[in-house]
């Protein structure tokens, strides 16, 4: 088979994908046959988007239920002054059918709850997480952990950013195995709070879209076991080790989370102890 069935305009399109010995038309393949979930299409959705749909990811679900304001134009670049007003998902959508064709993007206009996470996530090759608030990092490391779903986690804070990858095996560890809770509510400010450089969501999010790719072409090694941090006044990596937890709520020995429903995804995001709601969650940053 001639190529794996690429016709000439997309072995021109990625030839520089093509002509690398570790990708190949193989691996160029397997990017046009998989399919992601990008939550949140804000200042890390903006690059991880972007650069996806550039690679070739055959099907990308983008999920956000905010709409374009003019401060997020200052780090969100695949939004411009023309699309202020509009939904997210619609002017990301219409940024990758500009840029790549061969994308289907499939738009999912909602905040992430609790009741409808599993249904979102499920048929997906994998998750990047580029949301804003911990309630929902949890929900997401909760439902991916228990579908076995792998998933990639950014944040970022005024100059600093962090980057790690879950693969879900049996000897990976989930978010909770390095933070079992969240911090108390109004510890960590937000971006609108605290500002962030505009430029950190680029890098942070060009990292999670390259730990995205390697992991659907298979190809070198992902972050699965450890955080990467960067510090940007200082042009500084560091990179620690995240030890899969026996006793983690989750993923361990004995885990106490079986559902998503068994947590209130509020201020802590810890295992629920009697509470009956079920608040909603954004998925924006």
């Amino acid at each position: 088979m001639s190529h794996l069935d690429l016709d000439p305009t997309q072995l021109d399109r990625y030839s520089r994908h093509i002509i690398l010995d570790d990708v190949g038309p193989e691996g160029q393949k397997d990017l046009l046959d998989a399919k992601v979930l990008v939550l949140g299409a804000g200042g890390l959705g903006a690059p991880i988007i972007q650069y996806l749909a550039a690679a070739g990811v055959g099907t990308l679900g983008i999920a956000d239920d905010d709409e374009v304001e003019l401060s997020n134009l200052q780090r969100q670049v695949i939004h411009g002054d023309d699309d202020v007003g509009r939904k997210k998902v619609d002017s990301a959508a219409e940024f990758v059918a500009d840029l790549n064709p061969d994308v289907d993007v499939e738009r999912h206009e909602l905040r992430v709850t609790p009741d409808n996470i599993e249904e979102l996530i499920d048929g997906y090759d994998f998750v990047v997480d580029g949301t804003d608030n911990f309630e929902t990092r949890y929900l997401v490391n909760d439902a991916c952990t228990l579908a076995g779903i792998p998933f990639s986690h950014g944040s970022i804070f005024r100059f600093e950013g962090q980057v790690t990858t879950f693969a879900g095996d049996d000897d990976s560890p989930c978010y909770r195995c390095l933070f079992p809770e969240a911090p108390p509510a109004g510890m960590v400010p937000n971006c609108a709070t605290a500002g962030v450089l505009g430029v950190l969501p680029g890098t942070v999010g060009c990292l999670q879209a390259t730990e995205t790719v390697k992991h659907i072409m298979s190809k070198g090694e992902t972050l699965d076991g450890s955080m990467l941090f960067f510090d940007a006044l200082d042009m500084e990596f560091d990179k620690v080790e995240i030890p899969k937890q026996d006793d983690c709520p989750v993923c361990g020995d004995d885990p106490a989370i079986e559902s998503v429903h068994d947590v209130e995804y509020t201020a802590s995001c810890a295992i629920d102890v009697g509470g009956d709601s079920e608040p909603e969650i954004e998925a924006s940053d």
